[in-house]
């Protein structure tokens, strides 16, 4: 019985740490917030232009957000470590279920290929170094 009961305080503490350690989605970049732009290298500048076309209608110039529409991608729940570049690209072609933000499912997105998502990925990781998310 004392196994039983060792094994679910064991549990419910790990459970609790992984709540607490869970992203905090009500931390994004504010609205209106200057970030840094670093120089970008051809590649980056792609995938600007990719991003752009393509992303920024949810997600903001530079990566920023967009109320109601889409969540800042220069943000630390995005970090290589939390979302690699895999997801990036699974995320555009599958879509995504909504699991970090309130604002809903991201449905797949149509006309680009791998090359335009791997510029784009570039792009945005360019802006998270700069602003210290590694």
């Amino acid at each position: 019985m004392n196994k039983y009961i060792a094994a679910f305080a064991a549990i419910a503490i790990v459970a609790a740490f992984a709540i607490w350690m869970r992203p905090q989605p009500s931390q994004p970049v504010p609205a209106g917030a200057e970030i840094n732009i670093p120089p970008l290298s051809e590649a980056e500048t792609l995938g600007k232009i990719a991003f752009d076309a393509k992303c920024a209608a949810c997600h903001g110039e530079n990566g920023l957000g967009k109320d109601g529409a889409g969540p800042p991608l220069i943000h630390r729940i995005y970090e290589p470590s939390h979302h690699a570049d895999y997801a990036f690209q699974m995320a555009v072609a599958n879509g995504v279920q909504s699991h970090h933000w309130p604002f809903g499912n991201m449905p797949p997105v149509e006309g680009l290929t791998q090359g335009d998502v791997k510029g784009i990925i570039s792009y945005v990781r360019a802006l998270q170094r700069a602003n210290g998310i590694q």
